[in-house]
């Protein structure tokens, strides 16, 4: 039961996975501006990333809400910010640590307040003695906190195909 709780906030924004009359109606009837919401959340996702490069743990787990859950392929979730920062503390002690991601698409409910994207990353990393490169698809729910700063609450990656070797 609880997996299929986070799908909630997800069934509610999938209404409005298209820009359309209704959600537009919807966000300026409660004064919200869609398109700065989304452009907030996208410059948030690279400041995100350009932290991860930097391999600043505490900066880095910031990103997520402190009641967060993170769902990675083969691994138990990792729920709340202490259970995230010592995730994201000993991904970086790895010196083959390594991680890229990009944002396909963010939808934000006509509320303002949830959000959800969906992106890739690359992460390369050491098990055992050998580096493991792994592509993934991801998924991120976004909530909007009372201080105005975008927080992950889920963040959900999948294996995904290697890409196609270049010719």
């Amino acid at each position: 039961m609880k997996r299929i709780v986070w799908l909630v906030p997800l069934l509610l924004l999938a209404g409005c996975a298209q820009p359309s009359q209704p959600c537009t109606a919807a966000a300026a009837k409660l004064n919200v501006d869609l398109s700065k919401a989304e452009a907030d959340i996208r410059a948030t996702d690279k400041e995100w990333l350009a932290t991860a490069q930097k391999r600043d743990a505490a900066k880095a787990a910031s990103f997520w809400a402190d009641d967060a859950t993170l769902i990675f392929p083969g691994q138990p979730p990792v729920i709340g910010k202490a259970a995230i920062l010592d995730y994201v503390t000993k991904s970086f002690a790895d010196p083959d640590f390594k991680i890229t991601f990009s944002t396909d698409k963010v939808v934000v409910a006509p509320s303002g307040d949830f959000a959800y994207e969906t992106g890739t990353d690359v992460i390369q990393y050491r098990m055992g003695k050998k580096i493991v490169t792994a592509h993934n698809n991801g998924a991120v729910v976004w909530r909007k906190e009372a201080d105005g700063q975008w927080k992950a609450v889920i963040d959900i990656g999948t294996p995904a195909p290697e890409p196609a070797a270049k010719k």
